[in-house]
């Protein structure tokens, strides 16, 4: 990787402000996999770390990212990064992980995934939501706690992304309008369950191995929410083994037909994808409020 002097000298000063002096830097590479920031991995004489970055005023995404991140460590459910600092220098706000080495998959890898996922949506709470706000992707994810999940979907997801796509003249009043009858619907297409804790965000791009060959989750979203929703979401790039499903929905069966509901879980994604990259996935969104409207 070209890096410039000022590139060392900002590194330098996130390694100090992490652990109160300068580990030598000996190699710097640069990581794929994101838009919305700068990522490294940085070897030094002390270990191995990864630090992301962006000269956007990013200091509260890094913030949440990382309360994310113990929130998940904490059930003990998944490999989970490490949070050694976080901050801000000058312009740029970072944030600085363990580096997770990977090894190829366990021949159990997909088995385990499953049954830890089941595991994590098996932490509840009283109600749906977060006690804070966080980021899906860059954009502003609003996390008001309700006592109806229903609810929570409707208002803190779907009405929220569709709401930004028309102002920003990304979908039309009448596609926006046609979200309005579907909320009059969703109480009779989606089942009620419990808050479940879920990654948020969780497709095979945030999915990584760790040394031991086992599942480590990255950049998380996380919060109280409808557990099949996590679950649909992981349908709509693809890239998860027969064996994951098989092994979750073992472990925490979901009610019945629920891969008719997959569409209307994923119209919040796409509204999402809309919103950060633009009118391509509209015809997505077009397609299920046709299909339950």
């Amino acid at each position: 990787m070209h890096t410039g002097d000022d590139e060392v000298q900002f590194l330098e000063s996130v390694l100090f402000e992490a652990f109160g002096y300068t580990p030598e830097i000996q190699d710097l590479r640069l990581m794929t996999g994101g838009s919305i920031n700068t990522s490294v991995q940085l070897v030094t004489d002390r270990g191995t770390y990864f630090v992301k970055w962006n000269d956007a005023d990013a200091d509260d995404m890094f913030r949440t990212e990382a309360l994310g991140l113990e929130l998940l460590h904490q059930t003990g459910t998944f490999t989970i990064p490490r949070v050694l600092h976080q901050g801000s220098r000058g312009d740029k706000a970072y944030l600085v992980l363990e580096y997770v080495e990977a090894a190829p998959q366990r021949a159990t890898y997909w088995e385990e995934f499953g049954q830890s996922l089941a595991e994590l949506h098996s932490h509840t709470q009283a109600e749906f939501g977060l006690s804070f706000n966080n980021y899906i992707g860059s954009l502003p994810q609003r996390n008001n706690c309700h006592a109806d999940g229903i609810e929570f979907f409707i208002e803190e997801r779907l009405k929220v992304q569709s709401g930004l796509a028309l102002y920003n003249n990304l979908i039309s009043r009448k596609l926006y309008d046609s979200f309005n009858t579907l909320y009059k619907a969703l109480p009779d297409l989606l089942p009620t369950e419990r808050p479940a804790l879920v990654h948020g965000d969780l497709w095979s791009g945030n999915v990584i191995t760790d040394a031991q060959g086992r599942v480590c989750i990255v950049d998380p979203a996380p919060h109280y929410g409808l557990r099949e929703a996590e679950i649909a979401f992981t349908f709509l790039f693809g890239g998860f083994s027969p064996a994951f499903y098989e092994s979750y929905y073992e472990s925490y069966p979901l009610a019945k037909n629920f891969e008719e509901r997959v569409p209307i879980y994923n119209l919040y994604p796409l509204l999402v994808h809309v919103n950060l990259f633009g009118q391509s996935y509209v015809k997505a969104v077009e397609k299920t409020l046709r299909r339950f409207n």
